[in-house]
């Protein structure tokens, strides 16, 4: 990447995604942030300065500087991201961390987080703005709708399908050709054998509605 990147966030999510930008040799040029206590400071030796709408920064997007964005709530990702499409005409670069392994024939959108250790297979896809948290495996022929959030060390079996918005918990396993619907949850650690409905919550080992 030759551009420097500004990223919008600056709490978790942003420390994430600068590790990942910085492992690879790319250049930060600042994080946005809209909590007023996180401006003017620094993360990880890289200045903190204004809101998400900044728009004086927001002006070098396209030719000067990429973006990735790394607000804490999905919500507010996806208005970010589509704000800044609409008015900048700009898409989110993927942050894949150096010690990350993503195959060839793997297909990504974009705004994907994909964090150190992690392993996206040949054929896997990935959507819009998904997290992969480290260690975690996304296998041959899963695919990963938009907004997906997959927690450290989690393993998504060959050909499950994850709808979107939908959050896996750290550690979980989501055996092969289960679909996971959009907005479920699954809660850490759990194994997940059969189909989950949309905006249901599973836990346990055979995982079970909450």
């Amino acid at each position: 990447m030759e551009n420097p990147v500004i990223i919008l966030g600056a709490q978790s999510l942003g420390t994430t995604a600068l590790d990942a930008f910085t492992s690879n040799d790319v250049v930060v040029y600042c994080l946005l942030d809209d909590d007023a206590k996180l401006q003017n400071s620094e993360l990880n030796n890289v200045a903190v300065m204004g809101n998400t709408d900044d728009k004086e920064l927001l002006k070098l997007l396209g030719k000067k500087c990429e973006v990735f964005v790394a607000t804490e709530d999905t919500a507010s990702r996806r208005s970010l991201t589509n704000m800044l499409r609409d008015e900048y005409e700009v898409v989110p670069v993927n942050a894949i961390h150096a010690r990350a392994s993503v195959a060839e024939h793997a297909w990504l959108g974009h705004g994907n987080l994909i964090s150190a250790g992690a392993v996206v297979a040949s054929n896997a896809k990935l959507g819009n703005g998904c997290l992969i948290g480290a260690n975690a495996v996304v296998e041959v022929g899963a695919e990963l709708a938009d907004y997906v959030q997959i927690g450290a060390g989690a393993i998504i079996n060959p050909g499950a399908k994850i709808e979107e918005q939908a959050f896996i918990g750290s550690g979980a396993i989501v055996v092969a050709g289960v679909k996971i619907g959009a907005k479920a949850r699954v809660g850490a650690g759990s194994v997940v054998v059969a189909d989950v409905p949309a905006n249901q919550t599973v836990f346990g080992n055979p995982a079970q509605k909450v």
